[in-house]
């Protein structure tokens, strides 16, 4: 058994699939690198062709927690990721999950902090900070810090004192106020962990219920707060149909209800929604 993969989740025929797959190839460590589909199609298997980087196929209705469960399933490794295919990855990501097994042996969840990239296009300022390889120059926009980013990483907090990460209040308390975990930073220590680690209720908010349930397994959550996973937002986003439908506000105000009463839930929610807006400035 490898000690990391990637697994690519690949949907549809995204124009970022290959900016993702330069910067999984372009890490100071390396790892086995698979690609997952329930949408097959000759433009995945050009791109995974041409990197001689496998291609499994999921049976099935694509969804999303059926294809993370499954992605997760084609891993032989000890740390999974899954690597959403419009993000990009710095190049230490890999460096920096070992450092951390090396130091806290008993991690099951790594997670990091992040960089946004808006608009159309892989910016060259977030190819520069994070390492990632050399890109066709279209047009992008780097976000540094936002004010979602700034309050989620101060929702971590309580993950960055890694000494006491490996308790149950630790890791909870970093979930009580919101999600504040970039999905696609995670890695998974696969055999520690549930099978599957995915078995939510909810569509959108299906991470941060899992999250809930990790929390209270044995092992550590290990944050280290450094922008190794650039972020997209686009409009072709699962996030940002999520808002439009309305589904993920119906979904979080369900999540904060399973930790406050109903007052301080609307009070919560009322502050949370403020950060949709994330998605409403993309093409600002």
């Amino acid at each position: 058994m490898n000690f990391h993969a990637f697994v690519i989740c690949a949907y549809g025929d995204s124009p970022y699939l290959e900016s993702c797959v330069r910067s999984l190839l372009g890490q100071t460590m390396e790892s086995d690198i698979i690609c997952a589909t329930s949408t097959p199609s000759a433009y995945i298997d050009g791109i995974m062709g041409r990197y001689g980087i496998p291609v499994a196929v999921r049976d099935g209705k694509s969804d999303i927690q059926d294809d993370w469960n499954f992605a997760l399933a084609q891993a032989d490794a000890a740390f999974v990721t899954i690597a959403h295919q419009d993000d990009m990855y710095a190049r230490h990501y890999v460096e920096e999950l070992w450092n951390a097994y090396e130091k806290w042996p008993d991690m099951t969840l790594f997670m990091t902090g992040a960089v946004t990239v808006r608009h159309a296009g892989t910016a060259e300022a977030a190819r520069k900070a994070a390492g990632a390889p050399s890109e066709p120059r279209t047009p992008g926009r780097l976000v540094h810090f936002t004010g979602k980013n700034l309050v989620k990483s101060v929702l971590r907090l309580p993950l960055r004192l890694h000494a006491l990460a490996d308790r149950e209040w630790v890791k909870m308390a970093a979930l009580r106020f919101g999600n504040p975990v970039m999905c696609p930073s995670c890695a998974y220590r696969k055999n520690y962990l549930p099978d599957p680690v995915f078995h939510s209720e909810f569509r959108y908010a299906l991470d941060w219920d899992c999250l809930v349930d990790l929390a209270r397994w044995p092992g550590r959550f290990v944050c280290v707060e450094k922008p190794l996973l650039m972020y997209r937002v686009h409009d072709g986003a699962e996030t940002k149909a999520c808002i439009e439908n309305h589904l993920r506000e119906t979904e979080e105000r369900q999540m904060f209800g399973r930790f406050w009463p109903e007052k301080v839930t609307a009070v919560l929610m009322y502050f949370y929604k403020k950060a949709y807006g994330e998605y409403g400035k993309e093409q600002s």
